[in-house]
């Protein structure tokens, strides 16, 4: 007959292990992190796609820019040509004057000149010039200055220059006869004169001795 104290103490232990499974918590079945889905980014294409054209708007405007200064440079240098050819014609006239028909080489000289300072021109022959030049018949020929030996380029060259100004320099000649004098004087100067471009080619805008 079994024993009835070794029954009841196998029937606790079976107890007790039952109560510890029931008070574990179940565990979740995990799935291997290797067997997930690998999430795919929708930026990158957006991104590629915003640079290439950044690089595109770089490239236009590169080129843009490029362009207007190859423009500018080539108009700029037409402009050194023609305001230097024009400088060194209209020089002469404006600094030259004979007693004898003033009128005909002051007429010569506005037609090199624009801007206020044709105005002023006209008032300085008119009040000043005219009246010297009459009394002491005055006679003024005035020529770019050039090398003894004749061969070289007249002594003017540009000081800067844009599309829409240039700035000249010139050494001139003077050669002055009048009563005032015994002999002709010849007077050695440099005069700046700055051009601007009109309808009529380039046109003195302002001259200053130096």
């Amino acid at each position: 007959m079994p024993n009835p104290t070794l029954r009841a103490a196998t029937v606790r232990a079976a107890a007790k292990r039952a109560e510890r499974a029931a008070r574990q918590p179940n565990e979740p079945e995990t799935t291997p992190a290797a067997s997930a889905p690998t999430p795919r980014s929708g930026r990158r294409p957006g991104l590629l796609g915003a640079v290439l054209a950044v690089l595109v708007v770089l490239g236009v405007v590169a080129g843009a820019v490029l362009g207007w200064s190859y423009r500018d440079a080539e108009r700029t240098a037409q402009a050194r040509t023609a305001a230097l050819a024009a400088a060194q014609k209209a020089a002469p006239a404006i600094l030259s004057y004979d007693h004898r028909h003033l009128d005909r080489d002051f007429a010569a000289a506005r037609a090199h000149l624009t801007g206020p300072f044709l105005d002023q021109y006209g008032k300085t022959t008119k009040t000043v010039v005219a009246p010297t030049a009459q009394q002491y018949r005055g006679v003024v020929k005035a020529t770019v200055a050039k090398p003894p030996s004749g061969d070289a380029a007249p002594a003017a060259s540009v000081v800067s220059a844009s599309p829409d100004e240039v700035v000249v320099l010139l050494f001139m000649n003077q050669l002055t006869t009048s009563t005032q004098v015994a002999t002709p004087r010849l007077d050695l100067n440099r005069v700046r004169m700055t051009l601007v471009p009109t309808p009529q080619g380039w046109k003195v805008s302002a001259v200053d001795a130096l």
